[in-house]
């Protein structure tokens, strides 16, 4: 037996391993344990990062008020919710994840675009995210430790990370791989705890900010508009589309959670519902934090990783080390976990022979090192603009997906011939690739790339600025509405006249 047979990924006899692994089957019934208080809890989980606790921080900043900015935030999340549950109904109702979705509308070769997409944001954003970590941790082992911060630094100007910082960044990830070692379904479990470590450190850190500042939240909550008249207008358009936009990434694969679901409508409720509230309330909390900075240092601190180490070194007893450790143990243990999970679906599905949803989880984490996020987030702001304005590429694809299901196949999908490279199969298309769904994608990414541009200063164009705006709209309608006409002018296999979503909960295997 030679080493490439060591390292292959257990699969069922006669699977064809460029398409087929055990990881990249349908969940089984007996692990489908995720229900409605699941889904609705697991938001909680998923925005209580640093991040979001500071995603209302830009917005105020340009002159809107606080409940101007979390009623915009709020119902830009809620909008986004939509294509969560539409993206991710396949995945409810077969059990497959967002890599095997994709094969039924862009073949079962061409959905390895769209799953390189996912893999590599999903590696840049655990970078980011394991860049917070190691930020937390270093503030939680401080408290115990104070000598930690006697390493001398080496790191450049450029980084966003201390040489001490960076230590923990490298222990943040091993942490991060420890908890992978759980079993998938079993993350529900992670999903109740991180509900319940946010919410007590999060109470522990707005108690903390509040008492610093004297009783006093600040005066953010009761600030006016500084801004009036059309640029008013715009901005709250704005933000509501923007907060929608940032989270594309949830929308496009929301399948690779919804596969878990314990009955197909489950993730309905507790993805209209727990998404945008649980944003609501991490936002209400940062805020409030926040504010109460501007009158503990005359400035506003929105980072409450920076807030909390300002505060332990001023006051560096007890009692303050004591809450510091806490809140920043909390901090970290939100993090984890983040980016991982669908990163493994993905990269499982470009090379499933080798490589399990959990040999993805790994390299996503190698990955996320490897590209020195420390250097992305220190040195060039122009990064963050890239990532989240990459929403015309992923909607082009949540778009085609959507449209795939519940227009195209009208929610009938052969699941054997998923995962066959049988010419005669029905998702085998050109060579394996749809150029129906490319043709669709290039569209709906052309029709906003102009505007894309302009974020960045490369097209100096006001109304294109604000098209942009509504690129999750555009964007969608056109990379789905060509998709359709294309599948429809030119049939493709798959092209069903009336609604054929199976009812019932479907075994292992079943194709109908």
């Amino acid at each position: 037996m030679g080493i490439a047979s060591l390292l292959e990924v257990p699969a069922h006899a006669g699977a064809a391993r460029s398409l087929d692994n055990a990881d990249l089957r349908a969940t089984p019934v007996e692990r489908r344990t995720w229900g409605f208080w699941t889904f609705s809890c697991f938001w909680f989980a998923a925005v209580s990062s640093v991040s979001n606790w500071t995603g209302g921080s830009t917005w105020l900043a340009l002159g809107i008020t606080f409940w101007e900015g979390l009623g915009c935030s709020t119902a830009g999340y809620f909008i986004i919710s939509l294509w969560m549950v539409a993206c991710g109904r396949p995945g409810a109702r077969y059990n497959i994840g967002f890599p095997v979705v994709c094969r039924s509308s862009f073949g079962i070769f061409g959905a390895g675009w769209p799953a390189l997409n996912r893999a590599i944001m999903a590696t840049v954003w655990q970078g980011v995210n394991a860049v917070s970590g190691g930020q937390a941790l270093y503030v939680m082992l401080y408290s115990m430790f104070p000598s930690i911060g006697n390493i001398k630094n080496h790191m450049p100007a450029g980084s966003a990370l201390t040489s001490a910082q960076m230590i923990c960044f490298f222990v943040f990830l091993v942490l991060n791989g420890l908890m992978l070692l759980l079993d998938i379904p079993k993350w529900k479990r992670l999903v109740w705890t991180k509900l319940l470590v946010f919410s007590v450190s999060s109470a522990g850190m707005l108690a903390l900010a509040v008492t610093k500042a004297g009783g006093s939240v600040g005066p953010v909550v009761t600030r006016s508009s500084t801004i009036h008249g059309s640029t008013r207008s715009w901005l709250l358009v704005r933000m509501i589309l923007t907060s929608a936009a940032s989270c594309s990434t949830f929308a496009s694969n929301a399948s690779d959670w919804q596969r878990n679901a314990t009955k197909p409508n489950d993730p309905i409720l507790g993805q209209l519902i727990g998404f945008p509230l649980s944003n609501f309330i991490v936002q209400v909390i940062g805020m409030l934090v926040a504010s109460t900075s501007e009158v503990v240092y005359g400035e506003v601190v929105w980072n409450p990783v920076i807030y909390l180490e300002r505060l332990l070194v001023d006051n560096f007893d007890a009692a303050h080390r004591a809450g510091a450790f806490f809140i920043s143990a909390g901090f970290v243990y939100s993090l984890l976990f983040s980016n991982v999970y669908c990163c493994g679906n993905d990269l499982a599905s470009l090379c499933p022979r080798f490589i399990s949803v959990k040999r993805g989880f790994y390299i996503c984490l190698v990955g996320s090192a490897v590209i020195n996020p420390w250097y992305l987030l220190g040195s060039a702001s122009i990064f963050i603009t890239v990532l989240s304005s990459y929403q015309i590429f992923l909607f082009s694809i949540a778009a085609i997906i959507m449209v795939d299901y519940f227009a195209v196949s009208k929610g009938r999908m052969i699941y054997e011939d998923l995962y066959t490279t049988n010419k005669l199969g029905t998702y085998f298309y050109t060579y394996g690739f749809n150029w129906r769904a490319f043709v669709a994608y290039a569209i709906g990414v052309a029709v906003n790339f102009a505007g894309f541009l302009t974020n960045f200063g490369i097209i100096k164009s006001e109304p294109l600025r604000h098209s942009y705006y509504f690129a999750i709209f555009t964007t969608t309608f056109a990379a789905g509405i060509v998709y359709y006409l294309l599948a429809t002018v030119f049939p493709q296999p798959n092209l069903t006249d009336k609604w054929s979503e199976p009812k019932g909960t479907r075994e292992l295997g079943e194709s109908e």
